[in-house]
């Protein structure tokens, strides 16, 4: 199977299943699983940060971040595209009785300061008491500068707001800006990563604060049903995954260069070769183009991916440059027939 639907079909390879079979368990609830104390302690002290929890998901570790910011009746403002706001089942408001305020993205992904600024409550009893700055990076496969990274956190300092990262790609990011991952990870109060993803782990994310922030999201992570037990096979992966499947996220980024380009020469596909999206590829789909028909085609092919008008394929550690030649001859192919 080559799919590009997303970097989360990602599989375990060799090495990390026979890591996960071996690694020493215990009770994750009563804190004595090894696997998972190992992990947490290494991914807090690697990001520059006191603690770490061990979350079942990026949504998880997401709404465990905003629970532990946050009180009833309090307010987070993100993006109109961020994940946490437009792909997490609006979980901040149904179970955290958090309300969200998004705004526009710029077309780089940040958000204006003079947008967030305006969008701030006052301190009256009328309006929600607004807590909490959200940002993501990578968002929609861009990468936000180190500039704005720093531009934000002295803007949240300056009008008393914390700051988080749904940094589920994260380490895409700091790969494609070539620093290591504390220069993204030092302007915020919390970050939370997907060792799922480009990394490699079959399950599971970070969520990375303060002692009081982790002890706090540890008790909601307990309300929402998520402790886990013998947990530390898939915290072993995670941890496998964060000392071996960073540095390789380069290929995927070449990859997806190759993609892009090989994509752009086909009639009907306009992909904007300026735009670096890291692990991502985009494509306006002409209406002349049946894209629906031609997924049902390539799936019968073993090639997979998520049809839309405007198209998202997406490179990670299963795609290879050879995939990627079979996957442009099929769709060649299929467009001709």
């Amino acid at each position: 199977m080559i799919d590009f639907r997303s970097d989360t079909v990602t599989k375990p390879c060799a090495k990390m299943r026979e890591i996960m079979f071996n690694a020493p368990l215990g009770d994750d609830v009563y804190g004595d699983d090894p696997s998972i104390n190992k992990l947490e302690s290494v991914a807090a002290q690697r990001h520059g940060f006191a603690s770490a929890l061990f979350c079942s998901s990026g949504t998880q570790a997401n709404l465990l971040a905003l629970m532990a910011h946050c009180e009833r009746g309090d307010e987070y403002i993100c993006g109109q595209n961020a994940h946490n706001y437009k792909f997490e089942g609006g979980g901040a408001a149904v179970l955290g009785s958090i309300q969200p305020q998004p705004i526009e993205n710029e077309n780089d992904g940040s958000l204006c300061f003079d947008k967030i600024r305006a969008a701030i409550k006052p301190k009256d009893f009328h309006f929600a008491n607004t807590r909490l700055l959200s940002l993501e990076n990578t968002i929609g496969g861009k990468v936000l500068p180190l500039s704005y990274l720093a531009q934000a956190r002295e803007f949240t300092h300056s009008h008393q707001l914390a700051l988080h990262l749904d940094g589920a790609r994260v380490y895409n990011a700091a790969v494609a800006l070539k620093v290591d991952i504390t220069e993204i990870t030092k302007h915020f109060d919390s970050v939370s990563i997907c060792l799922s993803k480009g990394l490699g782990a079959p399950v599971g994310s970070l969520l990375l604060g303060s002692v009081e922030l982790i002890n706090k999201a540890r008790r909601w992570r307990k309300v929402l049903g998520g402790a886990m037990r013998q947990a530390g096979m898939l915290a072993a992966a995670g941890h496998y995954a964060l000392e071996h499947n960073v540095s390789r996220l380069a290929d995927d980024h070449s990859n997806a260069r190759y993609l892009a380009q090989q994509l752009s020469a086909i009639e009907g596909f306009n992909v904007d070769l300026s735009r670096d999206t890291t692990n991502m590829v985009y494509a306006n789909v002409a209406d002349n183009v049946d894209i629906n028909a031609i997924a049902q085609q390539l799936k019968g092919q073993g090639i997979v991916f998520s049809p839309s008008k405007t198209l998202r394929l997406v490179t990670h550690l299963q795609i290879t440059r050879a995939d990627i030649d079979q996957f442009i001859a099929a769709l060649t192919s299929a467009l001709h027939v």
